[in-house]
């Protein structure tokens, strides 16, 4: 198969990612490429919310027919094809994302979504508009996963950091669901996640994340 489009996104590794589509209010540009930059492609799309993206996952290729679930401690064993693990036979991501707007840009057609779980100038391999009545099934089991996982942290950002009130607001939304490995907590451990060209540094202690600093990622 062949990428029609990348998306340019804030979060420029996997750590901090949300692990489902649809948990923020991140936005992300998603630009065709050459030889997909037809206006006409993406005619009627904007009368639709939600957009489904198919995509490539960056794996090594290694998968496993059974994998261990961050939503069951990791240290339950299940069937590849009953999670949404990465590591796959194909690595394809399949993520809903709600489509802001339509523009046209000298680069031609590009999609301003939001809510995606991307890393930035991850390949993607097809679009397609989310149909309620097909798509939406509220009544459905869900297996293991039948209730939100995610726990919300308190985040605690230092007014000293001096960051952009709307770095400050999506920082405090991402850091919430709380990025790290569910298998560790350990309140002297420092951690670190890229976004938005910042290095973010921040340390847990009793369900309270406070930002040790954030600086640009060449300072």
């Amino acid at each position: 198969m062949t990428p029609i489009a990348h998306i340019e996104s804030p979060f420029s590794d996997k750590f901090g990612i949300p692990r489902q589509s649809g948990m923020s209010s991140v936005v992300c540009r998603i630009v065709f490429d050459e030889g997909f930059r037809f206006p006409e492609a993406v005619r009627g799309l904007d009368q639709f919310d939600f957009i489904w993206l198919l995509w490539r996952f960056d794996t090594d290729g290694l998968w496993h027919p059974t994998v261990r679930p961050p939503r069951l401690g990791g240290n339950r064993r299940i069937g590849v094809f009953s999670t949404r693990s990465p590591f796959r036979p194909n690595p394809i991501g399949l993520s809903s994302v709600r489509l802001l707007r339509v523009a046209f840009e000298s680069c031609g057609p590009v999609l301003y979504v939001e809510g995606a779980d991307l890393c930035n100038h991850t390949a993607i391999y097809d679009i397609k508009p989310y149909i309620p009545y097909a798509d939406c099934h509220p009544d459905a089991r869900c297996g293991f996963a039948s209730q939100p996982a995610d726990r919300r942290l308190k985040v605690v950002i230092p007014d000293s950091l001096n960051l952009p009130p709307s770095l400050r607001l999506t920082l405090c939304e991402i850091l919430s669901l709380d990025p790290r490995p569910r298998y560790q907590d350990d309140p002297s451990r420092v951690y670190s996640l890229c976004y938005d060209g910042r290095e973010v540094r921040f340390s847990v202690n009793d369900g309270t994340l406070t930002v040790l600093s954030a600086l640009p990622v060449n300072q």
